[in-house]
């Protein structure tokens, strides 16, 4: 099955689980035309039917539940219920029982993409030894949470980046357009419900971000509280692309929840699942964290590690498979990570010159 076939497969099937905006899904074929880290981003769903066949014994690998759609863009911070700030894995949307080598191999395929065009500069074995360093350390060792304040100065350095400052926050937020039509009920509950105050007025409008879920209604509620400006998200799941990939068999629940409950992790207490939407807060340092924001002098191997040891957190809520994953881990060689990762890049990149040759001749 060619990548246009199955693009237009899986939004069959995804509409059929939520709402698509034409618009926004346009927009997303046109970002995953135009460069094949976005390209990766916007086609998990691909990824999952490419997986067994390019890399069949590591999909054989012990399960667990595992983010998914994984890769360096998807990190961020917030605030933990003491207020800390806290940096980890910030997408869920597509958490699934899966091979643990699938979150690390993708992750792994994107830092090599990355590292193509120039966002990360550091050699791809490098950073392969890396990921599989800290995860490695974090499975074995049962994981730590990066809080920024007393430790890790270093990342809190790179996490609190120019772009991120709240003036410049601010003005995005304040330039989006407010919604004309009206928003689902149960995305204003839902968005109602995570306000510092009931009855708030809010300016309501819809936000256009990410490259996954790009397509899917997205709202956001904007308000005056108390003498500052508040944001609240919220944004429609739908069950994981494994799902699909797998021809339906499976569990088809949403396990973005489980797996926020099951980490070994600080918790976001504005992250919350209600109903078929993901609402949580949007605030200056709540936010994802995109390569192009850090400062251009950092230490990439030490990034890419502490990478590995949150997938690690993640991972840590599957109890009962670590003693699998840890075997398994051992016996396999010491250069696997970055063979499978160099193999899933060559297979999604010639999916990616496919997909612009099919936009080209107007498909």
């Amino acid at each position: 099955m060619k990548i246009d076939r199955a693009t237009k497969e899986y939004e069959a099937w995804l509409a059929r689980h939520t709402p698509l905006l034409k618009p926004d899904v346009a927009l997303k074929h046109r970002r995953m035309a135009g460069d094949l880290f976005s390209f990766l981003r916007a086609t998990f769903y691909r990824w999952m039917q490419l997986w067994p066949q390019v890399c069949p014994h590591l999909a054989k690998a012990p399960k667990l539940l595992a983010v998914g759609d994984l890769h360096v863009e998807n990190f961020g911070t917030w605030r933990d219920i003491e207020g800390r700030l806290i940096w980890g894995i910030n997408d869920l949307d597509e958490a699934y029982a899966l091979p643990y080598t699938l979150d690390l191999v993708r992750l792994a395929a994107s830092a090599h993409i990355a590292i193509s065009v120039e966002h990360l500069m550091v050699a791809p074995d490098d950073a392969c030894e890396a990921l599989l360093e800290g995860y490695t350390k974090g499975i074995e060792g049962g994981g730590r949470p990066f809080v920024l304040a007393e430790e890790h100065k270093w990342l809190r350095e790179l996490a609190l980046g120019e772009l991120r400052d709240p003036v410049h926050f601010w003005a995005k937020m304040d330039a989006l357009r407010t919604l004309k039509r009206p928003v689902p009920p149960s995305a204003r509950q839902a968005l109602e419900h995570m306000m510092p105050e009931r009855g708030l007025a809010c300016r309501l409008a819809h936000r256009v971000a990410g490259l996954g879920s790009l397509g899917r209604q997205r709202y956001v509620a904007l308000a005056e509280w108390r003498g500052g400006k508040v944001a609240r998200e919220a944004k429609a799941l739908a069950p994981s692309a494994c799902v699909w990939a797998a021809n339906g068999k499976g569990p088809r629940g949403i396990l973005y929840q489980t797996l926020l409950s099951t980490a070994v992790r600080c918790r976001d207490p504005f992250v919350e699942l209600r109903g078929r939407w993901i609402v949580r807060r949007l605030a200056p340092d709540c936010s994802r964290i995109e390569l192009a924001s850090l400062p251009k002098e950092r230490d990439e191997t030490r990034l890419l590690e502490a990478m590995g040891r949150e997938t690690a957190n993640l991972h840590l809520g599957s109890r009962k498979a670590l003693a699998k994953v840890r075997r398994d881990l051992k016996k396999r060689p010491s250069n696997w990570l970055h063979a499978a990762a160099r193999q899933m890049v060559k297979a999604t990149a010639d999916d990616w010159e496919d997909w612009k040759k099919a936009k080209t001749n107007g498909g």
